[in-house]
């Protein structure tokens, strides 16, 4: 099994919850000596001492960090590799399934709730841990390409 899943949602829509029942969900090896499965979430190099700390000037070189390290983790061959970023626009995320797809894997894009839907943009609003307002969430779903 060789699986890219390339998460798509707002922030708060649930992407890391869905993340982590996935991973739940997997036997506890496929390959021996190898991980099942790796994450990749541009959000991850925010964080310092387990405080999210954004910096929008370091947006593009921890985009630039994540994918590498997705691509790095595809060549190893690890069976399930998982993009996890909000991935709204399809320029997100080509860069990802375009790597994947050159290595061999299956690309499966999964989208999480309803970024067009005003209840599910509030209740993104009201849930993502990274204090992103509704105003904000309002903007990035504008930017949704199905």
């Amino acid at each position: 099994m060789k699986k890219a899943i390339i998460l798509r949602g707002l922030p708060g829509s649930g992407k890391s919850y869905w993340v982590t029942r996935f991973l739940a969900s997997l036997p506890d090896t496929l390959h021996p000596g190898q991980p099942t499965a790796r994450v990749f979430s541009t959000d991850a190099f925010f964080i310092n001492d387990g405080v999210y700390c954004f910096d929008a000037k370091k947006l593009p070189e921890y985009h630039q960090r994540n994918l590498s390290g997705f691509i790095e983790a595809l060549a190893q061959g690890t069976p399930v590799v998982i993009c996890d970023n909000t991935n709204l626009a399809h320029w997100e995320y080509l860069a990802y399934e375009t790597a994947a797809k050159a290595l061999g894997y299956e690309v499966e894009k999964v989208l999480i709730g309803s970024p067009g839907d005003r209840r599910h943009q509030a209740l993104c609003a009201e849930r993502n841990s990274h204090g992103v307002p509704l105003a904000a969430i309002r903007r990035m779903a504008r930017t949704f390409e199905p």
